[in-house]
């Protein structure tokens, strides 16, 4: 995985990466920031991020940007659509059976608020370049391709129901079977949907992996 060093600043440098893209978004934070005080958004986020990122590690991806609610993520390798699968799975659990009841129990006005902690996981695989922006002594590495910009677009769905992890055909295909299957029934869902104007065929899961 490139570095900040590894790609130029003020050049035509990038690098190419074949990648999986995963982006994790924190869901009803404008409920969170309007009905809330800060210090209780502030301390749902950072609980929120923590747990994301050290799941997001312990399976290999290397996290690549914080954006206010939410972080991005890649991962590589041969195994990288079922990583990043098995990630977002385990981010449902994680959200719901130790965020949750974790923050209930310090905060209990998020619960008789009617918040409950959540995170939309979109993952989107391709091939993306990895360039350096901003000015000296004040810049970073950014993805520019398909694969993050759609990923990003998943991670904002907000559907009725209990779906949290959405993904593309083209990471279906490459999951391992264990990653598709749950005793015999298939975790995902598919449907046709516009993604940021494109029309494509993702998955959509209720799914969760215990961590």
């Amino acid at each position: 995985m490139p570095g900040t060093d590894d790609v130029k600043l003020f050049s035509n440098d990038a690098v190419k990466l074949d990648a999986v893209y995963l982006y994790a978004d924190l869901l009803g934070s404008t409920k969170l920031a309007r009905e809330f005080r800060p210090e209780t958004a502030g301390k749902v986020i950072r609980a929120s991020l923590r747990t994301a990122s050290k799941i997001i590690k312990s399976r290999g991806g290397e996290i690549r940007s914080y954006d206010g609610d939410r972080v991005m993520a890649i991962f590589i390798g041969d195994s990288k659509n079922s990583s990043a699968g098995h990630c977002a799975l385990q981010i449902n659990y994680a959200m719901t059976s130790i965020v949750q009841p974790a923050l209930y129990a310090k905060l209990p006005h998020l619960e008789t608020g009617g918040y409950a902690p959540r995170m939309c996981v979109g993952i989107a695989s391709g091939e993306a370049f990895i360039a350096r922006a901003g000015v000296r002594d004040s810049s970073d590495l950014v993805s520019i391709g398909r694969a993050p910009n759609v990923a990003a677009k998943l991670s904002d769905i907000r559907e009725e129901g209990s779906y949290r992890t959405y993904i593309t055909a083209d990471v279906y295909k490459k999951l391992n079977k264990k990653y598709k299957l749950s005793n015999g029934t298939n975790m995902w869902e598919a449907r046709s949907a516009a993604v940021g104007g494109e029309k494509m065929t993702i998955y959509r899961s209720t799914y969760w992996w215990k961590v």
